[in-house]
């Protein structure tokens, strides 16, 4: 894979190197973690899917129970905002606005024209017969022959007897133009019930283009008033008496409707009103109470209750498959948060189990509560325990790892449809403080205030969103008294599922490294009494690591942990190792493979104690990785003279006969034990350790750890490496300083 990494990244350039393959690099496959996440997702998944369904059945179940008249027996809270069209209202709204539309008449220009015609020939004929003089008589036969029934007789003699005939027939041209330039009204008999009583539109054609009028009823003429408009024009104007006689009769005759009521241009009118029309909208908040125990349903309350049912569709898949899509987003970024490269190492297997039970715990309790408590999301969130779920990860994994879960688990239920936004804030709030709260817990006592301290944060966190929320008053004693309840339950119940939990996961949490480091523990009482030097050089060495993971911010209690048990190898042969030594070495009787032998030996006996007193892993790697694979150089070498000086000697000096069967350390706190042991047992060897020399000798000593490649593994940068040899300088010269040498004891 290495390989093709490379010629990759060389067949483009050099663009990409195996850095960028490493960063984005899919984890570590193994089959059991695996197995075990698909199917956590996968029952995720399937309870979401029940929990969607049953929610669907139970709010379609709540709108049948009430009648109108009847006395509610339970609160109905409505889960969501509704906006909904109040039909009632609408209607009487629409209703108002047609009353206001007015009836459009049309203007026939065609019957216009008619009357006008027909005027002109009567006065044409007039005005010729007048020209060429005749009897009266004579007249009214001509006209009667023309017009037939059209005047009356006394009419037309009146006409032809009057001295200005000629101007009496103008006049009647002008007032009968009047009148159909105004409008002669066909008013019909029903139709208008619904439009505007007061006015109506005139649309009168001129050209192109249409000229539109509103006018009240009272001011139409109609065919019926036609001769009271004649009279009011004609004594608004400057006409004669004798015209004023004669004018109605003379034009009586050519008097036609020529407005006709239109109902294509009405009922576009109308609709182009009703479009208009706003429905009259309705609002339900979320968390108002739309029917009230104690209290009568009304008709509004089920106007209510059936706009909520609306607003609901029936059960419809996508959404839940788009919730589960989405899930399984989230669900990948917590995959991503548990990798090497975001939490620091690979996840153990039980630990991977542990996060899958917790998960899917969580949606189940959170998707339960909700089906068992409808339509109330924030009492759900306010009995679920996030922090319980959030708080034991933080403590047997760490706190990377809880903050991500902090996130993902809240983000979950939430998009999955189960947290409405104050609960997702409550319990994201909540899971964040949790993996606070116990940065610095070093007792389980310190678990119960931790659990106090989430109580008084729930209840502030819980008394915001109420507000937020405009509860009632009456709802706050129950949801604070839950909030707290809450939190000082997760502190109790962690309590008392920790201890199972750490020894099941061989975790390396901080109460058990703390139980470990007592000096008094059976093991290092034994190494004690066993190997005294050994104990004395473990206790350095652990003073040492601490000092140096504190400053470059590892775990120092690990790294102390480690060094008090790396050497419990030594317990059965102390003899065999110098700290242990008086003055008799037994390394000198025999052959330089031998001691290698038994010195290479303590780092398997060590991994095999530490099996059996079921330390932490983390604890063992650092015992088997303390001398990592370097090389046991004194022996080595002495092997080598050794052979150079016999002559019977058969091959050369095998190295790896030499060589610890350790890997080098793959983490910080172990490649800081391997180099405060390193450190600690060769400063013994310095005469006047004073800090220069201390300085130069272990600046040498990390040097040649990493140029044999010790720390390559172990993500130590140099200038942690650099902290730490400072630390060790600093350390190792206030501790020798007190073995200057005086000249009395120069002289001893």
């Amino acid at each position: 894979m290495k390989r093709d990494r490379k010629r990759l990244s060389a067949g483009v350039g050099g663009i990409f190197d195996d850095a960028f393959f490493k960063k984005f690099a899919l984890p570590k496959f193994r089959l059991g973690p695996a197995l075990v996440s698909i199917l956590a997702f996968l029952i995720c998944g399937g309870v979401i899917i029940w929990g969607s369904m049953r929610t669907d059945m139970a709010d379609d179940e709540v709108y049948t129970e009430f009648e109108p008249g009847r006395v509610a027996d339970r609160d109905i809270i409505a889960e969501h905002a509704v906006a909904y069209v109040d039909e009632a209202a609408t209607l009487l709204r629409l209703e108002a606005e047609e009353r206001l539309v007015p009836a459009v008449f049309l203007f026939s220009r065609e019957a216009g024209e008619g009357s006008r015609r027909a005027y002109y020939r009567f006065a044409e004929l007039s005005r010729d017969f007048f020209s060429r003089g005749g009897a009266a008589d004579a007249y009214k036969q001509a006209v009667e022959a023309e017009l037939p029934g059209a005047f009356r007789s006394e009419t037309l003699d009146t006409l032809f007897r009057d001295s200005g005939r000629d101007r009496l027939l103008d006049n009647g041209s002008a007032v009968l133009e009047y009148l159909l330039d105004a409008g002669i009204v066909a008013m019909p008999q029903i139709g208008l019930e619904r439009f505007n009583p007061n006015v109506v539109e005139l649309y009168h054609t001129n050209g192109a283009r249409i000229e539109r009028e509103r006018l009240p009823y009272e001011r139409l003429i109609t065919y019926a008033g036609a001769g009271d408009a004649v009279k009011r024009h004609i004594a608004a104007g400057a006409y004669s008496a004798s015209f004023a006689v004669l004018a109605f009769p003379l034009l009586e005759p050519f008097i036609t409707e020529n407005v006709f009521y239109s109902p294509q241009e009405t009922g576009l009118r109308l609709a182009e009103a009703q479009a208009q029309v706003k429905p009259v909208m309705r609002y339900i908040e979320e968390g108002d109470r739309v029917i009230r125990r104690g209290f009568i349903v009304g008709e509004g309350d089920i106007a209510k209750l059936r706009a909520l049912v609306d607003a609901r569709p029936g059960f419809d898949s996508r959404p839940v498959i788009g919730h589960i899509l989405i899930l399984g987003l989230v669900y990948g970024f917590l995959v991503f948060m548990v990798s090497k490269r975001t939490i620091g190492r690979l996840l153990a297997p039980s630990e991977i189990y542990l996060l899958a039970i917790l998960t899917v715990l969580y949606i189940l309790g959170a998707v339960f509560l909700r089906v068992a408590a409808p339509g109330n999301y924030f009492s759900a969130a306010l009995i679920l325990p996030t922090a319980l779920v959030i708080m034991l990860p933080a403590i047997l994994i760490g706190p990377r790892l809880a903050v991500a879960l902090a996130i993902a688990l809240p983000l979950g239920v939430f998009i999955s449809g189960f947290f409405d936004v104050p609960s997702f804030i409550f319990a994201l709030v909540s899971a964040l403080m949790s993996a606070y709260v116990l940065r610095d817990a070093e007792r389980r006592m310190d678990l119960i205030k931790a659990g106090f301290i989430l109580a008084a944060l729930h209840i502030f966190t819980a008394a915001g969103l109420l507000l937020m929320q405009r509860t009632v008053l009456s709802a706050y004693p129950l949801s604070l008294l839950l909030a707290a309840v809450n939190g000082i339950a997760s502190g109790m119940l962690v309590l008392g599922f920790l201890p199972v939990l750490e020894y099941a996961l061989n975790a390396p949490t901080t109460f058990r490294l703390i139980e470990l480091s007592d000096l008094n523990s059976p093991i290092l009482k034994r190494l004690f009494s066993a190997a005294p030097g050994t104990y004395s050089h473990s206790v350095m060495v652990a003073m040492l690591a601490e000092f140096a993971c504190k400053e470059i911010g590892a775990n120092s209690l690990l790294a102390r942990v480690g060094a008090y048990y790396h050497d419990i190898g030594k317990i059965d042969q102390p003899e065999y190792f110098v700290e242990n030594q008086t003055a008799y070495n037994k390394h000198d009787d025999i052959p330089p493979r031998l001691s290698a032998t038994v010195i290479r030996s303590h780092v398997k006996l060590g991994v095999e104690k530490a099996r059996l007193l079921g330390l932490p892993k983390e604890v063992t790697d650092i015992i088997s990785e303390h001398h990592g694979n370097s090389v046991i150089s004194w022996f080595y070498h002495e092997a080598i003279k050794r052979e150079e000086a016999d002559p019977n000697s058969k091959g050369a000096v095998d190295m790896e006969d030499f060589t610890y069967p350790g890997n080098p350390p793959r983490s910080r706190e172990s490649a800081v034990v391997m180099l405060a042991d390193v450190t600690e047992a060769s400063v013994r060897t310095l005469k006047k350790p004073t800090a220069a020399r201390l300085e130069k000798f272990i600046h040498e000593l990390f040097l040649s750890k990493f140029d044999s490649g010790q720390l390559w593994d172990s993500d130590l940068t140099f200038r942690e490496l650099q902290a730490t040899e400072h630390v060790f300088v600093r350390v190792l010269a206030g501790h020798y300083h007190s073995r200057i040498e005086y000249p009395k004891e120069d002289a001893e």
